[in-house]
């Protein structure tokens, strides 16, 4: 058994596929000069750019525009004129273009990957598989096509790039696994929104799997079994069986309401970060949008969009949600999101810096430009506006002033907007959490983001590996928050919601209904899963399971409580 890192869930069994790497070794390669050297470089990034905008349309067309972002970043990077000068620059002082590409990624992949923030670490593998594909176009050396596996393949690679899984779908590819790779990495990202099983670190494994090998790969367990007995083979195929039918009678709750087993009804919403993942919100029997996260909009470009193109993004949001609500939050950049044309200066601890609501109030001129786009697009829909990473209420009124002051230029200018747009929060931090009680008397709904919330009440930094095991949303600290927060805004009369990942966390939906959420908003995967658990639960049963949960001292003694009353209760 080979144990990973399940980061796509499912059970896929076939033949591998085994792809160790090419050799992209330039050694013997002579430079034929400057004009020559440079005619080579740039056919190769033509077709560089050519085979990767194909990739993106064909991602685009099955996954979703933000999915299709991930390969359109390296068209936009290989597009930097000062980049490529690089290569040039290297190629007159009598490098050949492979050396060239070779020396100017190898900079930038040094560079990214010293950057403490995840979101910019990964630029370093996009800019790793970038550079594999130049060199291979150069040495003119085969193009993997994944569209040519045999039906039913288990790929197997050292790293899994996002051009090699960009052609792949369900009818190639049974599974994927990989030696390197995580939760976050692109690849990973990918095979999710295709919802193809997949397991990565697995350090070695090209070496322990040989083609043609049979091979089970179980992505919600993160285990790898090649060469299985038939006892094994048969107990995971019925296992897979399952989990198809399963996913078969999912399908009865896509248009049903989101309510619990005696009729009480919550929202159920989704998480998008572009106006493209609207679409699949829809698909899926989402409610609304109960985030949108419009940091992608700025991020993977030179200068920040204008307040025109905002609108435009923010306005067909809205109208293709129709009489839905739509909760955009204004721009979270900071901490582990970094956009190099805004000038942020490097921090020592920047998820305690510089970030979120501090950044926009720090530069009032920016932040009105994404608050006018917000408010004229008000006029479109249900917009709802929620600031990130409150932790004072003057942050609060200072935003309000804002809006105040652009309200009344937009009056004068006669542009309509929805004079009384609500505006909420999030919390995610101790301090809101502490005076939860003040900031609802000001604010005029909450949005729990549990991913932050867990961080900061633990100090647990999420990126290291010692102290993972504090991160977890079922510490009593965090479920007591979570408690409280609910309880001071119903208190105040605004309704409470919960943004982060622990909305989808099928063992803690009875708490939430129990502690009386009202929305949960969610990946657009996630929907009908979520809806079917909300289901399961009448608000008795829940608040008598919330009474015994909120007894017990330490997060593992939950987690095995809720998992034996949630197996009960099946």
């Amino acid at each position: 058994m080979n144990q990973g890192i399940g980061v796509s869930a499912g059970i896929g069994i076939g033949r591998a596929v085994v792809l160790r790497g090419k050799d992209l070794d330039y050694s013997m390669v002579v430079p034929k000069g400057s004009r020559e050297e440079k005619r080579r470089l740039h056919e190769a990034i033509a077709s560089f750019r050519e085979r990767t905008e194909r990739d993106a349309e064909e991602i685009r067309a099955r996954a979703g525009e933000k999915q299709a972002e991930i390969l359109l970043a390296q068209i936009m990077m290989i597009g930097d004129p000062f980049m490529v000068s690089q290569m040039e620059d290297l190629i007159v002082q009598g490098a050949c273009a492979e050396k060239a590409v070779d020396t100017v990624c190898g900079m930038y992949i040094d560079m990214f990957s010293s950057v403490e923030d995840e979101v910019t670490r990964q630029r370093a593998t996009d800019v790793r598989d970038m550079r594999a594909r130049l060199l291979g176009l150069l040495l003119g050396q085969p193009v993997f096509d994944p569209r040519a596996l045999p039906a039913g393949s288990v790929l197997v690679v050292r790293d899994l790039t996002p051009s090699m899984t960009s052609g792949l779908g369900r009818e190639q590819a049974a599974a994927l696994v990989a030696e390197t790779g995580g939760m976050t990495s692109h690849s990973a990202i990918l095979a999710r929104a295709m919802s193809i099983p997949a397991v990565l670190g697995l350090a070695g494994v090209t070496e322990r799997i040989a083609d043609g090998d049979l091979v089970i790969v179980d992505g919600t367990g993160g285990v790898v079994l090649p060469r299985p007995d038939s006892e094994t083979l048969d107990s995971y195929r019925r296992r897979k069986e399952k989990l198809l039918a399963d996913r078969a009678a999912l399908e009865a709750f896509r248009e049903s309401p989101t309510r619990t087993a005696d009729h009480h009804e919550v929202l159920l919403c989704c998480n998008i970060g572009s106006d493209q993942d609207v679409k699949a919100v829809l698909e899926s029997g989402g409610e609304g949008i109960g985030l949108f996260r419009t940091e992608f909009l700025f991020m993977d470009r030179s200068a920040p969009p204008g307040e025109a193109e905002q609108f435009e993004i923010y306005r067909r949001v809205v109208e293709a949600a129709g009489e839905r609500e739509v909760i955009i939050r204004t721009l979270d950049i900071g901490g582990d999101k970094a956009v190099g044309y805004l000038g942020m200066e490097r921090e020592e601890n920047p998820f305690l810096g510089y970030r979120g609501i501090r950044y926009c109030l720090g530069r009032p001129d920016f932040f009105s430009v994404q608050l006018r786009a917000l408010l004229r697009a008000s006029a479109f829909g249900r917009l709802k506006i929620m600031l990130p990473l409150v932790t004072c209420a003057d942050e609060l009124r200072q935003t309000r002033a804002i809006l105040s002051k652009l309200m009344a230029d937009l009056e004068q200018e006669g542009v309509p907007f929805q004079r009384g747009v609500p505006l909420g929060i999030m919390i995610e931090t101790p301090a809101a959490a502490l005076i939860a009680d003040i900031l609802a008397r000001e604010s005029d709904f909450f949005s729990i983001g549990t991913n932050d919330l867990v961080q900061y009440t633990m100090a647990v930094d999420r990126g290291n590996g010692k102290v993972a095991y504090l991160y977890s949303p079922l510490n009593p600290s965090v479920l007591r928050s979570i408690r409280s927060v609910i309880r001071a805004g119903h208190e105040a009369g605004i309704p409470v919601g919960m943004c982060g990942e622990s909305a989808a966390d099928s063992r803690l939906i009875p708490l939430l209904l129990a502690f009386g959420l009202d929305e949960f908003s969610v990946g657009a995967s996630s929907v009908l899963e979520t809806r079917r658990a909300i289901s399961r639960w009448t608000l008795t049963e829940a608040r008598h399971l919330a009474d015994e949960v909120m007894k017990l001292s330490s997060a593992d003694g939950i987690e095995a409580y809720l998992s034996a009353a949630i197996e009960d209760h099946r």
